[in-house]
């Protein structure tokens, strides 16, 4: 296989379907609920932070993370907890119904799945009811959640677990995202190749790590990976 490539893992969110056609749904949402939004973009950064100098958590990810948004709103973290969970985690996954894949994701799935290539998904939100809705659950040989490691992206962790629940070393799978700063550095620091999917307007020579790949659409990945 190619460069040694015997698995290829997606990220999920920007990178399978364009941001924008979730964020148009998700408007009335930021309208009315811009704060706790808001408060729960940092915490998820402050977790971030954190994870550079201590252990990740993963048994009490989604307390902590409750207790950090809390704190920064001022609110019982009891039941901030059970508002996130139904307005963002149950909330926006009904959503996905009516979310459009970029072109040709589901050519580029069933190409590489025929080819022999094992193929893994790994995001920072939940990802198995999303992948539902979409229509592509059925591609997989491991779907894996950062949170459940208790180490968001781009820490290496749940990425040497993806590549654990795929049964194949880091450095034989090639991991595609659209995001530098978590996915190609993430899958960079666990040892992964790593494919940076982006608009041909955005150049990846400056970015470091440098991406192996940089692809502009998933029929230039399925090209490069089978033909």
């Amino acid at each position: 296989m190619r460069d040694g490539i015997k698995g290829i893992a997606f990220d999920l969110d920007g990178t399978l379907y364009p941001n924008y056609r979730l964020n148009l749904r998700l408007v009335p949402f930021i309208l009315k609920e811009w704060r706790m939004l808001a408060a729960f973009g940092k915490a998820r950064n402050i977790i971030r932070n954190e994870q550079r100098k201590s252990p990740p958590c993963r048994e009490c990810f989604y307390e902590h993370q409750a207790d950090i948004t809390a704190q920064i709103l001022k609110v019982p973290a009891g039941p901030l907890k059970i508002k996130i969970d139904n307005r963002i985690y149950k909330g926006w996954e009904p959503l996905f119904k009516k979310i459009k894949l970029y072109k040709h994701v589901i050519e580029t799935l069933e190409g590489l799945k025929k080819a022999g290539f094992k193929l893994g998904l790994l995001s920072d939100f939940p990802p198995e009811t999303k992948l539902e809705y979409l229509k592509i659950s059925g591609y997989w040989d491991a779907v894996h959640c950062s949170e459940n490691s208790g180490a968001l992206k781009p820490h290496p962790l749940s990425f040497t677990e993806l590549a654990g629940a795929m049964a194949l070393p880091a450095q034989c799978i090639m991991y595609v995202g659209n995001s530098h700063t978590y996915d190609v550095a993430g899958a960079a620091s666990a040892g992964m190749k790593t494919a940076w999917i982006k608009s041909r307007f955005v150049s990846a020579e400056k970015k470091e790590p440098k991406p192996d790949f940089f692809f502009h659409s998933y029929r230039q990945l399925y090209d490069f990976m089978i033909k």
